[in-house]
């Protein structure tokens, strides 16, 4: 009885494998364009990290070449804790990205699947015999 009811529910299994693709392929452009933002975001981290080693180098230098005992480490120390959080955004950054790259892969696998199980149910009109 559960499974007949279920088939009944929703206008019946094609009309719930139509729906089923049109949410893959709103999902699919959505996941592809947070990518691409995660991607942007870590470019711009490396950026920043690369900055931030600059910028402590040059303090470093300044610090030795100064006649004038000029205590420059709590700056260094403050920006190196900065590279610290840094890389560690960034390390999270790719683990969201990694995922985000699995999420797209198993939507658009999932894609191909709903729409050869239309083709082959006869959900798609003049749908070939034996194909």
């Amino acid at each position: 009885g559960g499974a007949k009811m279920a088939a009944g529910s929703g206008g019946g299994p094609a009309a719930r494998e139509l729906f089923a693709e049109g949410l893959l392929q709103f999902l699919r452009p959505a996941v592809r364009q947070l990518d691409g933002h995660v991607h942007a975001v870590r470019e711009s981290q490396v950026e920043l990290r690369e900055h931030i080693d600059s910028l402590a180098t040059e303090l470093c230098r300044i610090n030795e070449d100064q006649k004038v005992a000029l205590d420059l480490d709590p700056y260094v120390k403050k920006l190196l804790n900065a590279r610290r959080r840094v890389v560690l955004v960034n390390n999270i950054l790719q683990n969201a990205q990694e995922r985000l790259r699995r999420l797209n892969h198993s939507v658009a696998k999932e894609t191909v699947r709903r729409k050869a199980m239309l083709e082959a149910a006869g959900g798609y009109p003049q749908g070939l015999p034996g194909k």
